[in-house]
């Protein structure tokens, strides 16, 4: 069952329109903030410029001869000339002259008390000017953006000096230029900002409907409220189940390792790594690169690795990979099936002593004292009931005397002969027959397989128990090709958790050749790949059981080993030790 996100109710703008917005409205802020500092220092820098170039008129207006004279002479007279004298002279025409030439708002000639000689306008001359003269008359020069009769204007002022007299003032030029002129080069000079700005805001638009759409892609289209509900369930969902989940994107990098994960493959810091590093089993990539239903051994585990493949929109995000532990589930099969074979034994013997208790009731109402006599003389020597096995009698532990006769007749149907060693000796009773039977089944099932496999005649497995204080040592062997006679079989990943201390130890069983020969003891070596078998499934369990069941021995103290691949005469020969396994020593 999938669900979707939760959405909240009542947002009106999604997500990414709300970051689009934020975008643009950033860029129109910067934008117009950058633009009011242009124009700001702009117009500083222009009305700067205007300024300057006032100065520089009025300069050489106040260095012409004529200017100089005239001021002079004025400064000179004892009585000022009347404002009619002052309109009708040279001076004021010279001044209009350099205004229309210029373009200049006005120029102003003044004499040595700021009464104008010269102005734009007739009615103004001989009146003292509006603006202080005083700096200029003290031989300064200044610029200014000031209001007068004629407005605003960028003006200078500048002293005369006379020709007769050079280091006496005699009067200032006053210079105004309009502050049109001022504007028109500001409004040139935004104009190009402005049409920068725009096509800068039109690229920005267009970067961040691209961005959005793909935070959009990039998110599914989820809202901020739902990756974070979705980070929360993804911490619950993974910490909280017992499987291992491993999320891969699609360019299989791990992105999601929960410790379930991490502990069943031994994985150590994998988010972020190739999934290829980060796992090292052979196995497990295998099953990425092509899915199977059968289970792996991993870091002595029996495990499923499963894959799926994640999709939303059409679009695939990647893969998720389900490790599944189920080497209890698989240990308590063992033991259930170990359980329904000695309960089938022991079916088969209420049986058969029903049967027995009836032949000999028979013959005591019979009167055949005699003939009831030798019969339970033959019973008593071999045992309630005749199961297929050889030398029974040699192990008297009723579990593993039934268990044995139930796995005979399992054998029998398969064309084999299931023996017990001239050497076994096991009396008492066991204390964890489950465990035991789990060990010696699986040994005996991969006897039966690989002897029912080989072409060898005849076929047999041979089963040595031998009860040592409370351990039990057990010893398989069978007719098979033994372990490495065929090339390919099973990966070697698969069968290494038996013990790879290979040697033939005291656990091997007395009449076995492991035991006779004079051969020299083998070197410690790993467990190789069990033997394909002719049929339709290899011999040996898979190495499966053989995992299994060297973790049931080591669980008691004890050990699963090979003592020998193959000879000659007879295949694979495994050995097994269990302690404290009866419940007292019976003096042994």
């Amino acid at each position: 069952m999938t669900t979707a996100p939760r959405r909240r109710r009542g947002r009106s703008v999604p997500f990414t329109r709300q970051v689009n917005r934020s975008i643009v409205a950033a860029m129109v802020a910067v934008s117009a903030i950058t633009l009011c500092l242009f124009a700001a220092t702009g117009v500083a820098r222009i009305v700067q410029q205007t300024q300057e170039s006032a100065l520089r008129l009025a300069q050489t207006v106040a260095e012409t001869p004529q200017v100089r004279e005239a001021a002079e002479a004025e400064s000179d007279r004892s009585t000022p000339s009347t404002d009619a004298q002052l309109v009708a002279g040279t001076l004021d025409d010279y001044a209009r002259a350099i205004e229309s030439r210029t373009g200049a708002l006005f120029v102003v000639v003044t004499d040595d008390t700021g009464r104008r000689l010269a102005h734009p306008n007739p009615d103004e001359i001989g009146d003292p000017v509006s603006t202080s003269p005083d700096a200029a008359l003290r031989g300064e020069e200044t610029v200014s953006w000031e209001r007068g009769t004629l407005g605003d204007s960028a003006r200078a002022k500048v002293p005369i000096y006379g020709l007769d007299d050079p280091e006496r003032v005699v009067g200032e030029v006053s210079v105004g230029l309009p502050p049109s002129e001022v504007w028109a080069t500001a409004l040139s000079d935004a104009l190009a900002v402005a049409v920068a700005t725009a096509l800068a805001l039109a690229v920005g638009w267009v970067l961040a409907a691209f961005i959005t759409r793909r935070l959009r892609q990039k998110t599914l289209g989820l809202e901020p409220e739902e990756l974070l509900e979705l980070v929360h369930d993804q911490q619950a969902v993974l910490q909280g189940v017992g499987d291992g989940v491993i999320g891969l994107s699609p360019d299989d990098v791990v992105t999601v390792c929960n410790e379930r994960a991490a502990e069943l493959l031994g994985l150590a810091g994998p988010v972020g790594r190739p999934v290829r590093e980060a796992i090292t089993d052979a196995g497990v990539l295998a099953c990425l690169d092509e899915p199977r239903d059968e289970p792996l051994v991993v870091n002595g585990r029996l495990v499923y690795v499963d894959v799926h493949v994640v999709r939303r929109d059409g679009q695939e995000l990647g893969r998720v990979v389900i490790v599944r532990d189920v080497t209890a589930v698989d240990d308590l099969t063992r033991r259930l099936t170990a359980v329904g074979t000695l309960a089938s034994a022991l079916r088969e013997q209420r049986h058969e002593f029903a049967n027995r208790i009836h032949v000999v009731t028979g013959l005591v109402r019979a009167g055949e004292t005699t003939e009831a006599l030798a019969y339970l003389d033959q019973v008593g020597e071999h045992g309630p009931v005749r199961f297929p096995i050889e030398r029974a009698e040699l192990i008297a532990e009723p579990y593993l005397q039934a268990f044995l006769g139930a796995k005979a007749l399992e054998a029998e149907r398969r064309g084999v002969a299931l023996r017990v060693g001239p050497d076994a000796d096991v009396t008492g009773s066991l204390r964890h027959p489950e465990d035991v039977t789990t060990v010696l089944g699986n040994l005996v099932d991969n006897g039966i397989e690989a002897a029912a496999a080989s072409a060898r005649e005849p076929r047999w497995v041979e089963v040595e128990a031998l009860r040592h204080g409370d351990e039990l040592h057990l010893s398989v062997m069978d007719s098979g090709d033994g372990i490495g006679a065929a090339t390919g079989g099973i990966d070697l990943a698969q069968a290494d958790a038996v013990s790879t201390d290979a040697r033939l130890g005291s656990a091997v069983e007395p009449g076995s050749e492991a035991a006779q020969g004079p051969e020299p003891e083998p070197e410690p070596a790993p467990v190789p790949a069990p033997v394909p078998a002719r049929g339709p499934e290899p011999a040996h369990g898979h190495g499966i059981g053989l995992r299994l069941s060297a973790e049931v021995a080591r669980r008691h103290g004890g050990e699963l080993r090979l003592a020998k691949g193959r000879t000659e005469r007879h295949g694979a020969v495994f050995v097994a030790r269990m302690e404290h396994q009866f419940d007292d020593e019976d003096g042994r």
